[in-house]
């Protein structure tokens, strides 16, 4: 078992890498086709601006998960060494910093203001 299982892991974890700079990739150009899209259709260029940061923001945030899990998979199943574990340490609190950075920027809040902006959305609706 141990003859395919580490080369199928390593296939896995590099599809999963391709997957996650696809997706990074993907994002950037449909956000930039969707951006020039939307100023051909006459939106301000601030709207469109502002929908083009939020769509490119979504686009890296889903890429830097799969990246994220393929590191997972590589420390944990392949190189299971401390030096590993501490470089994957090291990338999950970089992406964690940049996921909350990415969010603030993408919703224009806070991320523990969210039920805030939920109540202040459903009493708007009400009135």
């Amino acid at each position: 078992m141990d003859e395919w299982f580490s080369p199928a892991l390593k296939l896995m974890t590099r599809a999963i890498e391709i997957g996650g700079i696809a997706v990074i990739v993907l994002g950037l150009l449909g956000a930039t086709i969707g951006v020039i899209w939307q100023v051909l259709r006459g939106r301000s260029g601030s709207d469109a601006f502002s929908l083009y940061r939020s769509n490119l923001g979504r686009a890296i945030l889903l890429g830097l998960e799969f990246l994220v899990a393929a590191d997972i998979i590589n420390t944990v199943a392949i190189d299971p060494t401390l030096q590993s574990l501490l470089v994957l340490g090291g990338i999950v609190l970089i992406r964690t910093f940049l996921s909350f950075s990415l969010e603030v920027e993408i919703e224009g809040r806070w991320p523990w203001d969210r039920h805030k902006a939920e109540g202040e959305r459903s009493s708007r609706r009400a009135t």
